[in-house]
């Protein structure tokens, strides 16, 4: 990163899937008209193509390569894959444990950091992600990491799957999930933890404009907002 961009004013918003890390970026975004970096889409946009092309999770030399040179774009709230969109597609749960499994590994995790850093632009940027505020922006002016626990997040995946007219097994995904917060928690590169010091918001028994409004009152007090 350069020191322009550390200059740059940074919000990261880190926690495992289903706390509201993405809809809480992108009330975050509106209010301060700040760029937006979805570093799960980047890392899923990966895994996609890592389906897509049959690429062993095991073949570190093609998975990095394919990381150095990924064919992935963002225009408006889609995510482009070699020109298709495919933002429907790196939702599944398939998708996102290939992503969890990819990003366990450091020569990947390496090949993507300059990338995130990058979008550090002016007037400031948000972002939404696992290691944001421990190893991509670790000067960050604010760092929130949002939690909550397995069972209330397979509900809410559950239902977000229901409201799409996909049925959906609530055991099996509460077992997923907690299979990928094992690996993201453990893994020995850029391991899913809080940054020490981060804001720790338990979404657990909050509905999502609770916690946008308890962000937003901390970037009052922080002096981002104004």
């Amino acid at each position: 990163m350069t020191v322009q961009q550390q200059a740059i004013p940074v919000i990261t918003i880190d926690g495992p899937s289903g706390v509201g890390k993405g809809t809480l970026a992108q009330y975050l975004t509106c209010k301060t008209n700040f760029h937006l970096l979805d570093s799960g889409a980047i890392y899923r946009a990966l895994a996609y193509g890592a389906v897509k092309h049959a690429l062993a999770l095991d073949d570190v030399s093609a998975l990095t390569a394919l990381a150095e040179k990924l064919p992935v774009e963002f225009v408006a709230t889609s995510i482009l894959y070699e020109g298709e969109d495919v933002t429907s597609k790196v939702r599944t749960e398939e998708v996102a444990g290939v992503a969890s499994k990819v990003a366990s590994i450091p020569e990947v995790r390496a090949a993507l950091l300059a990338r995130q850093q990058d979008f550090a632009e002016l007037p400031g940027l948000v972002a939404d992600g696992r290691d944001m505020g421990t190893v991509v922006f670790p000067d960050a002016a604010v760092k929130l990491f949002l939690t909550a626990s397995a069972e209330v997040r397979a509900e809410r995946r559950v239902k977000q799957l229901k409201n799409q007219g996909v049925s959906a097994n609530i055991h099996q995904i509460t077992q997923d999930i907690k299979e990928r917060d094992e690996r993201d928690s453990n893994r020995s590169t850029s391991p899913l933890k809080p940054a020490d010091d981060a804001i720790i918001i338990d979404t657990s028994d909050l509905d999502i404009d609770q916690v946008c409004r308890k962000a937003e009152s901390l970037l009052w007090d922080r002096g981002i907002l104004k």
